[in-house]
C-alpha cells in the first residue's frame, strides 16, 4: 500500500524537524517544513507501546527530488500525482484522505489548510513554545480596526 514517510520524534524533537528528517531517511529527499495538515489521533495502537497515540501529518516542500529510498523501511518509493494518490485504492484511509486535502489545498490555496506555526514567548523567562494554528488576518494580529 502506498503511504506517506514518517516515524517517531526524537526526544525534544521539534515535529517540523521530525518530518524533514524522516522523509530524508526514507527517501534521501531533502525538504523545509511548511505547516501542520492534521492530527491524527488513537487509542489502543499495538504499536504505540501502550500509549494513546498521535500522529502529525506535515506539509513539507521539496528541496531535492532525486529518489534514493532506504530498502529496510520501504518496498518502494516514488513521487505521484496527488489525483492518482487520492483516487487509488491501493492505499491507507488517512493517506488517501491527505492526499485530497493537499489537492484541496493546492487547488484552492494552502491557507485554506494550513496550520501554521509561531514561535510565542512563554511564561517562563528566556523559554519559547510553538503554536500551531490557522493563519489569522494581519488586522487581528495587531488588533487594528476590530471594534
Amino acid at each position: 500500500m502506498w503511504k506517506f514517510p514518517g516515524g517517531l520524534s526524537e526526544p525534544g524533537e521539534d515535529i517540523g524537524d521530525t518530518a524533514v528528517r524522516e522523509v530524508f531517511e526514507e527517501t534521501g529527499i531533502k525538504s523545509e517544513f511548511k505547516s501542520l495538515l492534521s492530527i491524527r489521533q488513537q487509542h489502543t495502537n499495538p504499536g504505540a507501546f501502550g500509549k494513546s497515540d498521535m500522529y502529525i501529518i506535515c506539509r513539507l516542500k521539496p528541496r531535492s527530488f532525486t529518489i534514493n529510498f532506504c530498502q529496510h523501511e520501504c518496498l518502494r518509493c516514488e513521487w505521484m500525482e496527488l489525483i492518482d494518490l487520492a483516487r487509488t485504492e491501493n492505499t491507507t484511509p488517512i493517506t488517501s484522505r491527505v492526499a485530497r486535502l493537499l489537492l484541496y489545498g493546492y487547488r484552492e490555496g494552502f491557507d485554506k489548510i494550513d496550520l501554521s506555526m509561531e514561535e510565542l514567548p512563554a511564561v517562563y523567562t528566556g523559554l519559547f513554545y510553538k503554536l500551531y494554528h490557522k493563519e489569522l488576518p494581519e488586522n487581528y494580529k495587531v488588533m487594528t480596526g476590530i471594534d
